[in-house]
């Protein structure tokens, strides 16, 4: 019996500690919510608190800010809406420090379409600019498992296609798999940050489903025999030529 209870005793997970009571001080001018929100951010930019941390339970913030606890709430709120903490509830929970994603960008750059402020088609000469930008390393580091990947991909679409639908995912999947092939996270990011919003806005007006022209996926497949080839010249002309034709389309 005693090994069985040290058995349950040892998957119980270990939680954080708390931040450090000197790392906040009290803030008394402006929008209050906001100084505690840049404090904060300051503090995630310096290092001094990580992903994972645990921040001080709402009692203690409120004692260290000076400030009451609507306060402190709406401050975490705002945190917790841009992606910077999250929330957990229940005895081990709280609000914990988060890792940057690329979804706060894309979300922003959707709502940029929404109101008509950029157009599909400026989102899509960026990407014509960054992914045959990234081409040349692509062709250098894409391993086996990167290019399988991408033929797996291809072989989806064209039973998709074979069944006269296509999901609009398998495209922006495509697109991502090749930025990740660089085996850089920041480009990975870049590319993801600019693809869901022309995603989001196609599912919006056409649906989870869509077919798609031919002539996409055979560039996917002929973009990765190039690739295979290690010929980034030949690489980089089909994906100009690809997103070329999206701009011309207005297409995702």
């Amino acid at each position: 019996m005693a090994g069985s209870r040290e058995a349950v005793q040892h998957q119980v997970p270990v939680i954080p500690a708390p931040a450090e009571p000197g790392l906040f001080s009290k803030v008394s001018v402006g929008r209050i919510s906001e100084i505690i929100v840049e404090q904060i951010r300051l503090l995630m930019r310096q290092g001094q608190l990580r992903p994972g941390d645990r921040l001080p339970p709402e009692r203690d913030l409120c004692e260290r800010f000076g400030v009451s606890r609507v306060t402190v709430r709406e401050a975490l709120r705002m945190l917790e809406s841009s992606g910077l903490v999250e929330i957990r509830v229940g005895a081990r929970g709280g609000a914990f420090v988060t890792a940057p994603s690329s979804d706060r960008v894309g979300e922003g750059l959707t709502d940029l379409l929404s109101l008509s402020v950029i157009t599909t088609t400026d989102i899509t000469e960026i990407r014509m600019v960054l992914e045959t930008g990234i081409v040349p390393l692509v062709c250098e580091r894409a391993t086996e498992e990167d290019l399988a990947g991408l033929d797996d991909i291809c072989q989806q679409a064209e039973a998709a296609l074979a069944a006269g639908e296509y999901p609009v995912d398998l495209s922006m999947e495509f697109h991502l798999r090749v930025a990740q092939a660089t085996h850089n996270p920041a480009i990975a990011m870049m590319v993801k940050s600019f693809c869901e919003p022309l995603l989001m806005t196609r599912r919006e007006a056409d649906g989870p489903r869509m077919l798609v022209a031919d002539p996409a996926t055979r560039e996917h497949r002929q973009f990765t025999a190039a690739v295979r080839r290690r010929d980034a010249g030949r690489a980089a002309a089909i994906m100009r030529g690809h997103l070329e034709s999206k701009v011309l389309r207005v297409s995702a």
